[in-house]
């Protein structure tokens, strides 16, 4: 193998340090790769061919446990806990009283009464204390890479050995990786940020660099791309996925006494400075603030039980107000922004490419509006290079919401020059490829058997 993409000598905290990647940046307390194989690569490798990331590295795995953990995770989740299969995962969504989305995300049923959650303030952990409830909260510093496009399954099963097209979407299986330890405890879950067919390794922090490193070289035949943070979010705009703390604001930072716990907990996302930018003021923290309907997940709701902020999500969900949508910007106007770069006196704000801004360090909001009046929030703005499209999601009344409907973005920070860009309402998610879940596996060659007729020449 050429020595300027060979295998990782070293680490940069935990991240493989390769020869041909330069680029690393420190993202809300841990080192991660900020480019990896080219920003414009990257965007088309969950389309075309496959990618590996980890961006969620260095993360905590909380452990809720105990007779009472299910009750609590039921107390705080807009979704139903009934039925749910050991071994099998949800995406939980937990609101405040008011219902605005506090906290959400990947959460493992490990037993009867074990539930693991990924990606997530300690919300619950929060929650348990003030209902005074009997349950046993542990943390552990995990690794999470995610690999995913059409080929991502052929670079596990190069990568295992072993025929996984029975990991089926949301489930979770332990696994084991040919030159890791066997007593080093690894999970395979079919779940991603991508859109389309995705997968997730998860286990041990400090193994982190070796996993990675081993599913790199799994993928090599495969043209696996190592994706970086400066294009992680783009695939969460184009694959119509709100992610808080990047495109909307959890309610959670807007609770004193929840970030005093906090604290105390040794939360390190919550101790950063996250900037206001946007046309929408930065005093106006509630216009960043969504509830599950305005992003697409009132469905998730079931009023099969009593949850904190049941009567708020069920009244909305009897008059629902916005929704998110996708919105195609006018490229005319777009090209005004890059013009006022080149000419005397203020410009406008500059777009930075393939997301403005860098998320997760802003909470962007730039106003909607048809005529004068406001309409909607628009988050950051992402430049599809597959598409050849600048693309946002926006919550937006819901009248307004049909594909083909004409908007105004007002493009820039408040205060200062302000740039009225024409948009239009699109097909959401504007990924227009098979989802994770309905992907068929049948129309990609087994990773296997590519093994095997390579190994025979």
């Amino acid at each position: 193998m050429n020595d300027d993409q060979g295998s990782a000598r070293l680490t940069v905290r935990e991240v493989p340090d390769y020869p041909d990647i330069t680029t690393y940046a420190d993202i809300l307390g841990e080192m991660h790769i900020w480019e990896g194989d080219g920003w414009k690569e990257e965007s088309l490798a969950w389309k075309e061919g496959a990618y590996i990331g980890s961006h969620l590295g260095g993360d905590y795995e909380i452990t809720y446990s105990g007779p009472q953990a299910q009750e609590l995770l039921s107390r705080t989740s807009i979704n139903s806990l009934a039925n749910w299969r050991i071994g099998t995962s949800k995406h939980l969504v937990q609101t405040d009283e008011r219902g605005y989305i506090a906290n959400h995300g990947l959460t493992i049923r490990s037993s009867e009464d074990s539930f693991r959650q990924f990606g997530s303030f300690p919300w619950s952990a929060y929650q348990a204390e003030r209902m005074g409830l009997d349950v046993t909260v542990e943390r552990r510093k995990v690794f999470i890479l995610q690999i995913a496009g059409p080929r991502s399954v052929q670079v596990i099963e190069r990568l295992l050995g072993v025929d996984i097209r029975d990991v089926n979407f949301l489930d979770v299986r332990p696994v084991s990786v040919p030159g890791i330890d066997a007593e080093i405890e690894i999970e395979l879950s079919r779940i991603g940020m991508a859109g389309t067919l995705a997968y997730e390794l998860r286990g041990p922090w400090d193994a982190s660099a070796a996993v990675y490193d081993a599913v790199y070289q799994a993928g090599q035949e495969f043209g696996i791309k190592r994706t970086g943070w400066r294009t992680y979010f783009v695939n969460h705009t184009e694959g119509g996925f709100p992610q808080m703390g990047g495109l909307f604001a959890p309610s959670a930072v807007a609770d004193p006494a929840f970030l005093a716990f906090a604290a105390q907990w040794g939360e390190r996302r919550l101790t950063k400075a996250f900037r206001l930018t946007g046309s929408v003021g930065p005093e106006d923290l509630a216009s960043r603030l969504r509830t599950p309907f305005e992003v697409n997940w009132g469905w998730m709701a079931k009023f099969d039980h009593d949850f904190l902020g049941r009567e708020a999500v069920e009244a909305e969900a009897a008059n629902p107000r916005r929704k998110t949508v996708t919105l195609r910007w006018n490229k005319e106007d777009v090209l005004d922004v890059f013009a006022s770069q080149f000419e005397k006196g203020e410009e406008y704000r500059n777009f930075e490419f393939p997301l403005t801004p860098q998320v997760p360090t802003d909470l962007h909001a730039d106003r909607v509006i048809v005529g004068d009046e406001f309409v909607g929030v628009s988050s950051a703005v992402a430049y599809s290079y597959y598409y050849r499209e600048m693309l946002s999601l926006s919550t937006i009344d819901i009248p307004l919401s049909e594909v083909g409907t004409e908007v105004i973005i007002e493009w820039g920070d408040a205060g200062r020059r302000i740039k009225r860009i024409r948009a239009t309402v699109e097909r959401f998610p504007y990924l227009d490829l098979p989802s994770n879940r309905k992907f068929d596996l049948s129309t990609i060659p087994s990773g296997i058997q590519e093994a095997e007729v390579a190994s025979s020449h």
